[in-house]
């Protein structure tokens, strides 16, 4: 028997399992044709950074119910395994940290002192916006806290703001419907000029529209930046809500970051599924949860889910 889930852990379980499973598709011999057949990889799948500070993210909200930067970033910096796939910028910013430096002047610094722009802040929040389900402008606020402490641009933040009142709304509105007209509307108080704004701006055009066709106009991730990462992520999140495989499935179908939007979608649509099937949504398929690797143990409070 599995435990009792709730709508925050069960975005970071979504959030994981989409991050490990888009993964292996950079690994040689993973077949897009398989999965969209059925046939996900042979377990098990590690996770990447996207997880491990998503973990972090998560731990830190669920102790303290709020964000504490200094807090946040002396965790993201003690936690940090370069093997996981961090980037080369990420890991000296977290290695100054750890080191000393303020992490307002490590993560100001880069990208001649502009910041960065990166997707990194908006792939480990939207468990935190689960936790302030209903209360979105919280959600945007506590996420643009939890982005300064390593992306300090304007276009990230952005991202992470949407993510995460994306994601509270997903979980607010778990066991009713809700539809895709709907969940853009809850992200346009927290939109502002540039280019991340104006890429969710256009996503209302593509409902309807192919994987291939949302991401050859919206990007993929393969920039690794919030402006071609959060647009895309948004429209697969808000396409497929009811449907957490398809949801991912479409991440890796239209190829790029995969890892990574497979993490920011998993983890919103997973916040409004939950696990397994419940009644007309499609929640996490157990049987890819068992196939994740583990969790960290200090990432939850109840240790790692048991799938029978």
């Amino acid at each position: 028997m599995r435990q009792v889930s709730d709508p925050v852990r069960d975005s970071l379980d979504g959030l994981s399992v989409g991050d490990a499973l888009g993964a292996q598709f950079f690994v040689p011999g993973s077949s897009v044709a398989d999965l969209l057949a059925g046939r996900p990889p042979a377990g098990r799948w590690p996770w990447t950074d996207d997880t491990e500070m998503a973990c972090t993210v998560y731990s830190e909200i669920r102790d303290r119910g709020y964000i504490d930067r200094d807090s946040l970033a002396a965790a993201f910096a003690e936690r940090c395994e370069p093997y996981r796939g961090y980037g080369a910028r990420t890991v000296v910013v977290l290695h100054e940290i750890r080191d000393g430096r303020p992490w307002a002047e490590a993560a100001g610094a880069v990208f001649a002192g502009r910041g960065s722009w990166g997707n990194g802040a908006a792939m480990r929040v939207a468990p935190l916006g689960a936790y302030f389900a209903g209360d979105p402008d919280r959600a945007a606020a506590e996420a643009a806290l939890s982005a300064e402490v390593t992306h300090r641009h304007p276009e990230a933040i952005v991202g992470a703001m949407v993510i995460a009142a994306a994601a509270s709304h997903c979980a607010a509105t778990r066991g009713k419907s809700c539809a895709p007209e709907e969940l853009l509307r809850m992200v346009e108080p927290y939109l502002v000029d540039g280019q991340t704004g104006a890429g969710i701006r256009r996503i209302g055009q593509l409902l309807g529209r192919s994987v291939a066709e949302a991401a050859y106009e919206l990007g993929n991730g393969a920039q690794v930046s919030a402006k071609d990462t959060v647009p895309f992520t948004l429209w697969a999140a808000a396409t497929f809500l009811e449907d957490y495989p398809a949801a991912v499935r479409a991440c890796i179908e239209a190829g790029g970051d995969v890892d990574t939007t497979a993490a920011i979608v998993g983890g919103m649509v997973a916040a409004h599924t939950g696990i397994g099937n419940r009644g007309e949504t499609r929640g996490v398929p157990e049987q890819w949860l068992a196939a994740r690797e583990e969790l960290p143990g200090w990432a939850t409070d109840t240790g790692p889910r048991q799938v029978h």
